[in-house]
């Protein structure tokens, strides 16, 4: 079976209901491993002391909002181009998360950088074109929220990350590209990571466990949304069905 037949909604959900409870547990294992890794055997940072362990949660964070939202811009060139029937549910039901992950990495920096630069926030350009991807989560959440067509949402949607899509080269090389307080890709560079094993080892497993916690959000999510959309088919359907009862109901006493 190829994974084109997959579109089909209905063998998405069975395919959900036999993956989702191994993924489930692979992240909570993957997780409590971090977590140790991180909080009892990472070292502390000859610099930093312990304020280091908010790298554990803040980095695996700022990398799953790119991630999550480059997800969603593939997703819309599945709804613009090839019409693939979930690529609409994949886009709609990633936004919230990638919602959360942005806000957790915007949270989780400044609480970093009050100790580290003296401030909780600054207006680089990481920062701010991090926040300016916050704001595009809101903006397409409230854009599938406020218009009634599901399809018509859709592809209104799909236009519009596809515009958003052109912060996430802003988002990584802005350290590159302008002086900036964030220190430049320390993890994955042409000449490999130039992070100590100690530390990158604990930030390497987070990371992976917040890739499969994305996963098992977006699964499930997904299965909601199909579901959401065909009790509003059901619903329509029962409307319009009722609704020539309705009119001959009423015309029955006037005759």
């Amino acid at each position: 079976m190829a994974i084109w037949d997959y579109a089909n909604p209905t063998r998405f959900l069975k395919l959900v209901q036999v993956v989702l409870p191994w993924l489930i547990g692979l992240c909570v294992i993957t997780f409590a491993a971090g977590l140790y890794m991180s909080f009892f055997v990472a070292p502390e940072d000859y610099q930093q002391g312990d304020t280091v362990r908010i790298m554990y949660i803040h980095v695996p964070a700022a990398w799953l909002s790119m991630m999550c939202y480059s997800i969603m811009a593939l997703s819309s060139l599945g709804t613009l181009v090839w019409k693939h029937p979930l690529a609409d549910v994949s886009a709609k039901s990633a936004a919230p998360i990638g919602a959360a992950f942005t806000f957790m990495a915007l949270v989780t920096g400044s609480l970093w950088g009050k100790p580290m630069w003296g401030t909780y926030w600054v207006w680089d350009a990481r920062l701010t074109s991090v926040l300016v991807l916050f704001i595009m989560y809101l903006g397409l959440m409230t854009l599938w929220r406020t218009m009634e067509d599901p399809i018509k949402a859709g592809k209104a949607a799909a236009v519009l990350t596809l515009v958003g899509a052109l912060n996430l080269p802003i988002i990584k090389f802005s350290v590159d590209w302008w002086n900036t307080l964030h220190q430049p890709a320390s993890v994955i560079r042409m000449d490999g990571p130039t992070i100590h094993p100690d530390i990158l080892w604990p930030l390497l497993v987070m990371a992976l466990g917040f890739t499969l916690l994305f996963f098992v959000l977006h699964l499930m999510a997904m299965r909601n949304e199909i579901l959401r959309r065909r009790v509003r088919a059901l619903r329509l359907r029962a409307a319009s069905a009722a609704q020539p009862g309705t009119a001959a109901a009423t015309a029955q006493p006037a005759e």
